[in-house]
């Protein structure tokens, strides 16, 4: 997947919007406001901030040399994942999916009802 097809992904789920809050090379994909996905737009690299369950994390970690601690997040919550490595499409569909669901969980009822 390639950060196009990662927009795309991304800005097809309801209540999300693309924004540049930090500076002009790192975008961020916002549901209703908040994050779930941050990639810098220079790195050498392709990879992208995301959002897990704590567990699931630390799983995905032991599971996926792809997957790493959030780099300059909070390393429980969010985790760094490399999209030219060996994680297929589905596999990175997936990550995304979970992250926007663990943002929209902690959304309140009111703004997830908007999400329906």
């Amino acid at each position: 997947m390639d950060i196009e097809q990662f927009r795309e992904y991304c800005l097809a789920k309801k209540g999300t919007f693309e924004d540049f809050p930090f500076d002009e090379m790192t975008l961020c994909m916002k549901v209703l406001g908040k994050i779930f996905a941050i990639t810098g737009l220079d790195g050498e690299r392709f990879t992208v901030n995301l959002k897990a369950e704590p567990d699931y994390g630390v799983e995905l970690r032991e599971q996926h040399p792809e997957i790493q601690p959030g780099y300059h997040m909070n390393k429980v919550h969010w985790n760094t994942v490399d999209f030219e490595g060996g994680l297929d499409d589905r596999m990175l569909r997936h990550l995304i999916d979970h992250s926007y669901e663990q943002v929209v969980k902690t959304l309140k009822k009111a703004e997830r009802e908007t999400l329906i």
